[in-house]
């Protein structure tokens, strides 16, 4: 009986070579995207710093004039930036509070209970892919007789209102990962629909509630059109407007604008820094379905 002939097995050095090329690729690859990404920030940071002519001659990314600090000083006395930044903050938090409350229990009634059948989730969906210049004009009108214009509780029900479609796609999934067996035990024990939902269904999903909390957030911190139609005045204006509002006698104020926005990303990016924890844990547990 012959021996049958093995394959001779690969060699060490190009196993260890292909381990490094791939090793190199995925660092290479994620230098790419942290540059991409940290790029802009930094442009803007030395932009904040650098002489007004300067910025319009020189495409440099450092500066080559010297060290400017009074874009800084400039961005808070020029334009009453600190307001700006209240407005959004309440507005941001207020307004995703509003979204949540609403988007959890419609949810979950979607999701357990069928409600609406299959009409009610596709037209929360087609609200959120409808762009919004086309419900703009309504909006505005519909605001303005309500007498809500130019305020803070206007932009707060209408950030909310855009944001709940976001919102209850996010956590449908969330919901739908659960097994239905928890909430059937809970109503064996004589808890009611409700109860099961604050008792038992949020501490479960809290991961996905504070992950689409964030995302709102962010998204009501950076929206434009509407605090441009509904606000004229710096009672309401918002941050993305205030940014808008550095103009000076020969045009533009970009040092100052550069400055104004790195003070208005960062609490947006301490608020990821903080729940940093709960939104990579809600995107993973969020991912997986029941």
């Amino acid at each position: 009986m012959s021996e049958q002939t093995l394959p001779n097995p690969m060699p060490q050095g190009n196993v260890v070579s292909r381990i490094m090329y791939s090793r190199y690729t995925r660092l290479i690859l994620i230098l790419v995207f942290a540059a991409s990404v940290l790029l802009p920030i930094v442009f803007m940071a030395t932009t904040s710093i650098k002489q007004p002519i300067e910025i319009r001659e020189s495409g440099a990314i450092l500066p080559t004039r010297g060290i400017f600090t009074e874009n800084w000083g400039r961005a808070f006395a020029n334009v009453p930036l600190v307001r700006y930044l209240f407005n959004s903050t309440v507005v941001a938090v207020t307004s995703t509070l509003l979204a949540l409350l609403i988007a959890v229990p419609a949810t979950y009634s979607i999701v357990r209970f069928r409600t609406g059948g299959m009409v009610l989730p596709s037209l929360i969906l087609g609200t959120y892919v409808m762009p919004p210049i086309v419900v703009s004009i309504p909006i505005f009108m519909m605001t303005r007789i309500a007498g809500l214009t130019d305020t803070l509780f206007g932009l707060i029900l209408l950030h909310g209102m855009a944001n709940l479609p976001v919102a209850v796609w996010l956590i449908d999934s969330y919901i739908r990962s659960l097994p239905v067996e928890l909430e059937q035990a809970a109503w064996v024990d004589g808890y009611g629909r409700f109860e099961t939902l604050l008792k038992v269904v949020i501490p479960l999903i809290r991961p996905g509630i504070v992950s689409a909390g964030m995302i709102c957030m962010i998204l009501s911190w950076n929206e434009f059109l509407f605090a441009l139609i509904l606000t004229y005045s710096d009672v309401s204006h918002t941050f993305p407007i205030g940014i808008s509002r550095y103009e000076g006698e020969h045009g533009l104020q970009f040092g100052e604008m550069a400055a104004a926005a790195l003070t208005g990303i960062i609490p947006i990016y301490l608020i990821v820094l903080f729940f940093q924890r709960y939104l990579v844990e809600g995107l993973t547990q969020g991912g997986v379905r029941g």
